[in-house]
């Protein structure tokens, strides 16, 4: 077992590292925008990098976000949290792809690390995949590169990874998941079974796992054609995209509530989305069937 002597140095760099791999590789499947960059600061301590594609090939908004912030523990955060200690350092990853076609998936990955002053620590993280139209195959290839990547760390992972994934990726006030779920993980330690230093790789293979899983679904078929009722679909799903994220991720409202980066905060939400009235879809067609799919439990493998 590897040992937990790792700086916060070390942490830092190998996930901006993991930051610009995800970029570099988006970008050539995408063929035709270039992320834009920020850099920001922030006044307790830290900063960040937000990169954003826009209106690619294939991308109609992407995010990939990397901050290190660092600094005293507020009331808000304590509150929050239930810390113990003065000072934290938490430092990560994230990404949000929409895509502009309605036959391509929606995906999301967030790598994560938290450190207090006492020495305590744990890590987060996870993949998962929003399609507006479930295609059960493409699913069953995404949710086994997912438990390929775990099992080389623990065999008990994936199947617990994906049973926390499928009840935090769930719209309680629509009964339905987020989409097909993956995997999801928080405050692990190595009393989870793994080193440290094994879970800051684990962390690592993920990130690099992500523009690869997304690439077997565009790739499949860069250019599905589509209707106009495709595209109000496509719109209506992000339409719960945005519940989802605004009602009850913890993240996002951790990060509201705390003084985040609002910018930042809210990159995950699409350019375009739409709420219908009571939509009911017709029977037997595709979006009646990705609804019925949306529930909690499915074996994809």
């Amino acid at each position: 077992m590897k040992s937990n002597k790792l700086s916060k140095e070390e942490i830092i760099n190998r996930l901006k590292s993991v930051q610009d791999y995800i970029c570099k590789a988006l970008e050539t499947l995408d063929g035709k925008a270039k992320f834009h960059e920020d850099l920001w600061g922030r006044e307790e301590g830290g900063g960040g990098r937000t990169r954003i594609l826009s209106d690619g090939a294939i991308i109609e908004k992407g995010g990939v976000n990397f901050s290190a912030v660092h600094g005293p523990v507020s009331e808000i955060m304590n509150k929050q949290l239930g810390l113990d200690g003065n000072e934290f350092l938490a430092t990560g990853v994230s990404i949000v792809i929409h895509p502009k076609n309605p036959f391509h998936p929606i995906m999301h990955m967030n790598v994560r690390y938290f450190e207090m002053d006492t020495g305590e620590y744990w890590f987060g993280g996870g993949i998962d995949m929003t399609p507006h139209y479930i295609d059960f195959e493409m699913a069953q290839q995404f949710h086994q590169d997912l438990k390929q990547v775990c099992d080389q760390y623990n065999p008990e992972f994936y199947p617990r990874f994906k049973e926390w994934a499928d009840e935090y990726f769930f719209i309680p006030h629509r009964n339905e998941t987020r989409g097909v779920g993956g995997i999801f993980y928080d405050k692990i330690t190595e009393k989870d079974g793994v080193s440290k230093a094994q879970l800051l790789d684990f962390a690592i293979d993920l990130g690099e796992l992500f523009p690869k899983v997304y690439a077997d679904q565009i790739n499949k078929d860069r250019s599905p054609s589509f209707t106009q009722g495709n595209l109000d679909w496509r719109n209506l799903r992000r339409g719960r995209y945005v519940e989802f994220n605004l009602v009850h991720d913890r993240g996002t409202k951790f990060g509201l509530k705390t003084g985040g980066r609002i910018e930042s905060i809210l990159m995950s939400l699409p350019k375009d989305a739409s709420w219908f009235y009571n939509f009911q879809p017709e029977v037997g067609s595709p979006e009646e069937a990705t609804l019925k799919g949306l529930v909690k439990g499915v074996d994809y493998l």
